[in-house]
């Protein structure tokens, strides 16, 4: 088989690993609730666990991946994932299975930085929108089959199942790219930033870790400190001869910066909304896991069918056009979520997710191709590091935000005990993701024209 269709399929099969289980691990969630008797607070540390180690480690496993193969931290990363899934599958407690979530999210970090890259170099500029967007797709059809699936198993089999599955899918895609002869290491012979790697970690660990601790004095003096880590990290990036992160990119490259920043941004607004809502209709509308999984179908599908489509209309037209319409349309969807009650109509929360689902499959692929089209073949690891860790960083605000809020509004309450909080919760959540968006609207439009290298 063609080399360049073996690196497609293989990283293919991982993108759709990632999103995969964090949809289904949200339709767990309320059983997993049950069997250790968490309050809410600690139940959105099973989500945030995993998005925090894969932003700590990405910037530094995509730098490390350009410097030693991009296919040999590809593969190891498939190995760490399908481990720590087994490990999960055996937690003995809610700590546990939160340590064996990060565990989890370092194999993720080494998967993500390293699997758009070796894409990205294995094809030419002309064809590069379009399997790109196959990428995006495959991601969405994970999210797309998590809540089917993980509706289904974890109701007729338990949530300890769940956490197999990826098992059965990192062997193959391991066995596929193994195939593949070619290595990508252009940054082969430069040095590796440990001192940048471990400073950069920090901070986000302090600034993702202190977020979900908002509005406890400990949380402000964690976020003051990451906030003013990642300032003294960014300023000796600078000074390196060979950076973990060339920040110079960001100042330098408008295209890439701003494209970054408008993924930072979307994700912030909408990762969330698969966890509101599984709360939502699990405890508020009485719907057991396998039937809130069909409902919750409805976003990623639209997501996948929408994303192959945009991805090749970047291809033609300039992309911050596409993508700034589909941000504007999630912004919209976003904000008739915060209208949500007690007696709203599931065909109302269908017509919206499949709002936001068009909306985010008109931004994703085309912003992808924007940030990939505008660096030199050298950095496309980094590059893609980069973009992800946006994306993690992104999702990780977003459950940092939906924490905070349910620390002000229902506290160490289990969720059964305060449904009319919830609710409130849920909304206020909507409403503060719109603004977002909404932001990130006017980023991707400040983007400018892409070159593509």
């Amino acid at each position: 088989m063609d080399q360049k269709r073996l690196v497609l399929i293989a990283s293919t099969i991982a993108s759709f690993l990632t999103p995969f289980m964090g949809s289904s691990v949200n339709l767990a969630l309320p059983s997993i609730e049950r069997e250790f008797e968490i309050d809410a607070i600690f139940l959105a540390w099973i989500t945030t666990a995993f998005l925090l180690s894969t932003a700590m480690f990405l910037v530094p496993m995509g730098r490390l991946a350009d410097i030693k193969g991009r296919k040999s931290f590809f593969v190891f990363g498939l190995l760490v994932f399908a481990l720590s899934s087994l490990l999960c599958s055996l937690s003995f407690s809610g700590s546990s299975l939160v340590f064996f979530r990060f565990m989890q999210g370092i194999g993720s970090a080494m998967i993500a930085s390293t699997g758009v890259a070796m894409l990205t170099s294995a094809y030419p500029p002309q064809e590069r929108g379009k399997v790109l967007g196959i990428n995006t797709s495959a991601v969405y059809v994970g999210l797309s089959l998590g809540p089917i699936l993980g509706g289904f198993i974890t109701q007729n089999f338990g949530w300890r199942i769940l956490f197999l599955f990826p098992i059965f899918l990192a062997l193959p895609a391991i066995f596929i790219i193994l195939k593949v002869r070619q290595e990508w290491a252009e940054a082969k012979g430069e040095k590796f930033d440990l001192a940048g790697s471990l400073m950069y970690s920090t901070s986000l660990f302090m600034l993702i870790y202190g977020f979900s601790h908002l509005p406890e004095t400990p949380g402000f003096l964690l976020v003051f400190a990451g906030v003013l880590a990642l300032l003294a990290f960014a300023f000796l990036e600078t000074r390196t001869e060979n950076p973990v992160l060339n920040v110079r990119m960001f100042r330098k490259n408008v295209v890439f910066g701003m494209s970054n920043l408008a993924a930072l941004l979307n994700y912030s607004a909408t990762f969330a909304v698969a966890f509101l809502m599984s709360l939502y209709l699990q405890y508020v509308k009485k719907l057991s896991p396998q039937n809130s999984g069909l409902v919750l179908l409805a976003q990623p599908v639209i997501m996948a069918l929408f994303s192959p489509i945009s991805g090749s209309l970047s291809d033609r037209i300039e992309p911050r056009i596409v993508a700034s319409i589909g941000m504007a349309i999630t912004a919209l969807a976003l904000f008739f979520f915060s209208m949500l009650t007690e007696k709203t109509p599931l065909e109302y929360i269908l017509g919206n997710l499949i709002l936001i689902g068009f909306g985010f499959g008109l931004f994703s692929s085309p912003n992808t191709n924007a940030v990939m089209s505008s660096v030199d073949r050298k950095f496309y690891g980094i590059a893609s590091a980069t973009l992800a860790t946006m994306r993690v960083i992104g999702q990780a605000l977003s459950m940092g935000i939906v924490t905070l809020i349910f620390a002000l509004l229902i506290g160490k309450s289990r969720i059964p005990e305060v449904i009319p909080d919830l609710i409130v919760a849920v909304k206020l959540s909507f409403m503060i993701s719109a603004v977002l968006c909404v932001i990130g609207v006017f980023a991707s439009l400040a983007r400018g024209n892409v070159r593509k290298n």
